[in-house]
């Protein structure tokens, strides 16, 4: 192999990978949050007794994880325009992103409370708890503590596949290692360093997010 590594000339391009890092932590963030929101709302729908609501979340489901995400984002960003409906490249990705990240947690989330004995739902009723109180005080806790592990790693995924929103044209991390190697030509040390960039901070994300859970689960074993 005589290939000659040139990283020297990536240099001047380091404020554009650190622009495209901030903008897809900043996204990851912003979708993890609302992602979780939405999955705890769509297991509260699908495990309560509405069954035309519990049907439509679950067609919603099936919708999302049955076509793959960047038609999903196509959809949002170049479909719905002729409905009336435009959006910006950021605002397209991030509610491409929630919508599918919240669908996962949905299955995630539910079969968490799944887990929950109906003795717990029957306790809290005897104690006179609303049905909303118990299912926030007492089913979810428990159930996100089972779950904890595989929401974490969902959140993860929808963060590593957040390289697709480039193809709008959102500047994240992989439109800028795009550009960058559009304009050197040096594809394997860019996509390298990209490859390490999304390693170093799927690492950190699991981490923070193991932290989170120990604070929430007052350091018990998740």
């Amino acid at each position: 192999m005589n290939y000659s590594f040139q990283f020297s000339p990536l240099i001047p391009y380091i404020p554009n990978f650190l622009s495209g890092l901030l903008l897809t932590i900043q996204l990851t963030i912003i979708t993890t949050i609302f992602g979780i929101i939405v999955g705890i709302a769509g297991a509260a729908i699908r495990t309560s007794q509405h069954k035309i609501l519990s049907s439509v979340w679950s067609a919603y489901v099936e919708l999302i994880r049955n076509t793959p995400f960047i038609v999903q984002l196509f959809f949002i960003f170049f479909g719905l325009p002729n409905l009336g409906i435009k959006m910006t490249e950021i605002e397209s990705a991030m509610i491409a992103m929630i919508i599918n990240l919240g669908a996962y947690n949905t299955e995630i989330i539910r079969s968490g409370i799944k887990s929950i004995q109906w003795g717990q739902w029957e306790a809290a009723r005897v104690l006179g708890f609303s049905k909303f109180k118990t299912f926030m005080l007492i089913i979810l806790p428990p159930a996100i503590k089972k779950i904890y592990p595989a929401l974490t790693s969902q959140c993860i995924l929808v963060m590593l596949g957040s390289s697709v929103i480039s193809q709008i044209s959102v500047e994240e991390l992989t439109f800028e290692a795009n550009y960058i190697q559009s304009r050197t030509f040096l594809s394997f040390e860019i996509y390298l360093i990209t490859a390490l960039i999304y390693l170093l901070l799927s690492i950190l994300m699991r981490k923070l997010l193991t932290k989170i859970g120990y604070y929430f689960f007052k350091g018990e074993t998740i």
